[in-house]
């Protein structure tokens, strides 16, 4: 089997299935050796924001020269992305050499009568056995989904767990109130192992603390008190941090997305209290922040262009903010597109009546979670005056939205798969004039 036969294989194991249990995973990880022991782990979950507080945490990590593996989801291009070693995605041949160590063990489980593991748990069980043969000091863990039944939680004694912002997603599995999917979140705490957490939601704190009382856990909330934005442009922003090591520290977050300061100040708040004996200092820490870049989140990547996984309605709301931010002084266009699953005609109302788009290019993502271009078209008619062009081919839509933009802002949004196409069509440009 190539590289190429083993992508095809993962990706048609189904995604969106029954979890095994978390029994299964760790029975997976005993016959490869537990490849998930000995390295540093900081486990991180929440709703928003997972992706980008571990990939500030890492970042500090690689910078102060620690062998720092990354392992996050989803790719938007190639599988790859998935799995990092000092923020540089792993080789195919290592991709191979340590799926195929895997698959030998499921094929091994599924003759001896148990399930085949789940998408997720396949990718997670390569990542933990590429990490070992890397020799990673710290793993920076992200989630899969929820946190108590995800195959990330078998990792049994993390340095810290971080739980970022908690709203509403993924009802359907993991509770249709923010308390539910709190419990969720909160089932990565461990015992006596600190975890640090966004404080602004009352409920889920409520529910963190308890949890962390009951695993007598050290609780470390970031409350909105702890940091001020000070100035922003186009590309980023500065802010203030007051807590813990840091005392009215200067940070600049390099996004134009607020969101952005509060993931990052969260991702040094962990990292003050994990580095207890301050052995990465401050300037390193700060100067780590402003070199971070995180894909498909407020990620210009043309003059002009911003992508954003914003796909539900805490990252519409966020979304919305950032696009208020510079509606005043730029022409903006909308190139937007969904999956069945999330609720689009409520993000749709929410982008419209709080935003004003000049035009908005809707198109439709590939594959069986569709939503025609034509179904997204109507509810964006319903909702505002602005030209809205119908083009199901992301392609020509894309391209009929930078001619749209003139000497505006470009915003796709609406899913990470829109992202990872846009991404997949600009690479393919470049190899083609490369």
């Amino acid at each position: 089997m190539n590289y190429t036969e083993a992508v095809d294989y993962i990706l048609n194991v189904p995604k969106f299935t029954t979890k095994n249990k978390p029994e299964h995973t760790r029975e997976l990880l005993k016959r490869l050796g537990h490849p998930d022991r000995g390295m540093k782990v900081i486990h991180v979950a929440g709703t928003n924001g997972k992706g980008s507080v571990c990939a500030f945490l890492s970042e500090m990590l690689v910078l102060a020269g620690k062998r720092t593996a990354l392992f996050t989801s989803p790719h938007l291009v190639r599988i790859n992305e998935r799995f990092q070693i000092d923020q540089v995605p792993i080789s195919d041949e290592l991709f191979l050499e340590s799926y195929l160590e895997v698959q030998a063990k499921i094929d091994e489980m599924v003759e001896e009568g148990l399930p085949h593991a789940t998408y997720f748990e396949l990718l997670y069980a390569t990542a933990m056995v590429a990490f070992q043969k890397e020799r990673a000091e710290y793993v920076v863990l992200e989630t899969g989904l929820g946190g108590r039944l995800d195959a990330t939680n078998t990792i049994e004694h993390p340095l810290a767990t971080v739980i970022t912002s908690i709203s509403l997603d993924h009802t359907e599995i993991l509770g249709d109130t923010i308390e539910e999917i709190a419990v969720e979140k909160a089932g990565i705490i461990k015992a006596g192992v600190p975890v640090i957490y966004d404080g602004r939601n009352k409920e889920a704190e409520k529910v963190i603390l308890e949890r962390a009382e009951q695993m007598h856990a050290p609780a470390f909330g970031l409350r909105e008190e702890m940091y001020e934005i000070l100035g922003n442009t186009d590309k980023s922003i500065d802010f203030s941090l007051n807590c813990g090591y840091y005392e009215h520290t200067k940070v600049t977050a390099p996004y134009l997305a607020p969101y952005q300061v509060r993931n990052s100040a969260l991702a040094l708040l962990a990292m003050d209290v994990i580095d207890t004996d301050r052995e990465i200092p401050i300037d390193l820490r700060v100067e780590a922040i402003g070199k971070t870049r995180w894909q498909g989140r407020m990620e210009t990547i043309l003059p002009g262009v911003v992508v954003d996984g914003a796909h539900n309605s805490d990252g519409i709301a966020e979304f919305v903010r950032t696009v208020q931010n510079v509606q005043d002084r730029y022409r903006i266009v909308l190139l937007f597109s969904a999956v069945v699953e999330k609720d689009y005609e409520k993000m749709i109302e929410t982008i419209c009546t709080q935003t004003n788009p000049a035009a908005v290019v809707v198109t439709e993502i590939k594959g069986d979670r569709i939503v025609p271009a034509e179904e997204l078209s109507l509810v964006f008619q319903a909702h505002t005056k602005a030209c809205v062009v119908t083009q199901p081919d992301i392609r020509a839509a894309f391209e009929q939205a930078l001619a749209l933009k003139e000497d505006g802002l470009l915003f796709c949004a609406g899913s990470l798969y829109l992202v990872g196409e846009i991404k997949t069509i600009l690479e393919e440009k470049k190899d083609a004039l490369s």
